[in-house]
């Protein structure tokens, strides 16, 4: 099964492509970010993350596609522009797929980890050793969207347990 992991974000879009095969084994298949200029206006960078979606869902066919749900922002103009652009990202999922989960911050952390407590080093070296990669990811955002889609991987099969969305 082929799972697109996103780190939504207005400026930068974190992806991670990730392989689990029948025995659950994650493989790292993608992962980058997709960047929308500052200079743009609102509209255009909500555009640029739709073509940024349908261009990893022409590539890879993912199955499912799991995300990171908004957490607390403490500037509201910011927090406003992710939101937006979180909108954009489910609705072109959901056009190109219809199987989209969310999960907290926090719920990551706990599958990843097992504790919701860890700190972004710490994500970053797990997420590696679980795809066995020689290093981190880079950048933040893409090893962001590799964690995403490995705790979607990990948590799929108890999604009514957990309340997965």
């Amino acid at each position: 099964m082929i799972i697109l992991g996103l780190d939504p974000g207005i400026g930068t879009m974190g992806y991670g492509v990730i392989e689990k095969d029948a025995r659950g084994n994650c493989t790292a298949v993608d992962y980058g970010v997709v960047r929308t200029p500052p200079s743009e206006n609102l509209a255009v960078r909500l555009c640029i993350l739709e073509e940024g979606v349908n261009a990893l869902f022409d590539k890879f066919h993912p199955e499912e596609a799991a995300l990171e749900e908004l957490f607390f922002s403490k500037n509201v103009t910011t927090g406003i522009a992710v939101a937006q652009a979180r909108g954009v990202i489910l609705l072109t999922c959901n056009k190109r797929c219809g199987r989209i989960f969310e999960y907290t911050p926090n719920q990551i952390k706990q599958a990843l980890t097992g504790y919701g407590g860890a700190d972004k080093g710490q994500m970053q070296r797990v997420v590696a050793a679980h795809l066995r990669l020689p290093k981190p990811p880079r950048p933040d955002d893409a090893a962001d969207a590799l964690g995403v889609a490995l705790c979607h991987a990990f948590t799929s099969r108890f999604g009514i347990l957990f309340g997965v969305k």
